[in-house]
């Protein structure tokens, strides 16, 4: 592993809240080569100046955050870019959790987060299949309504198969996810 650069992204949600706190924090934890600051909410991880940095970091790089809610809202959000920066070998050290993901602890308490959103994700959805399972049972759950293949879906698919469309613009024009689009692409060659 090459020695790199610190970086260090801070964000905070609203243009009237000030970053200087987690600026501050930060500095007097390492010399930052570069700094990636926005005002922007973090309810995704769409955000230009977060874009910027997970473009910008090379092998080697350590990126410091004050701690991880600047960097991702939810748990599955924060372990997507973690692993996008461990694929880069890239150390990611947060202030306010004390963790490093370069050190053994830091690996095991990013392990524990992972493991806990496993958890989290699978009671979801033990909860929704009861909760659709009660609904069916009392007559009030009838399904997500079949898309129907019609003359539009037909004249798309040729556009398609034409290399006119690709397949997301094929998906934005039946308003369907790329998903449903490949199951429906799949039923009609099939039949």
């Amino acid at each position: 592993m090459t020695i790199g650069k610190f970086l260090s992204y801070v964000r905070v949600s609203t243009v009237d809240q000030n970053e200087q706190r987690q600026v501050k924090a930060i500095e007097e934890r390492a010399i930052i080569d570069k700094w990636f600051i926005e005002k922007v909410s973090g309810k995704d991880t769409n955000r230009p100046q977060l874009q910027a940095m997970l473009d910008y970091m090379r092998e080697g790089d350590t990126v410091i955050i004050s701690d991880f809610s600047r960097l991702a809202r939810s748990t599955k959000d924060l372990l997507e870019l973690v692993e996008l920066m461990q694929n880069k070998n890239v150390i990611l050290v947060s202030l306010k959790e004390n963790i490093d993901t370069s050190t053994p602890q830091g690996k095991l308490m990013l392990t524990m987060l992972g493991a806990i959103n496993e958890f989290e994700r699978m009671n979801m959805l033990e909860r929704q299949r009861e909760g659709i399972a009660i609904a069916k049972a009392n007559g009030k759950y009838k399904g997500r309504k079949a898309i129907e293949i019609d003359e539009k879906f037909k004249g798309l698919y040729e556009q398609y198969m034409a290399r006119k469309i690709n397949k997301t613009q094929f998906a934005n024009e039946l308003d369907v996810s790329r998903t449903t689009l490949y199951k429906l692409i799949d039923e009609y060659d099939a039949g």
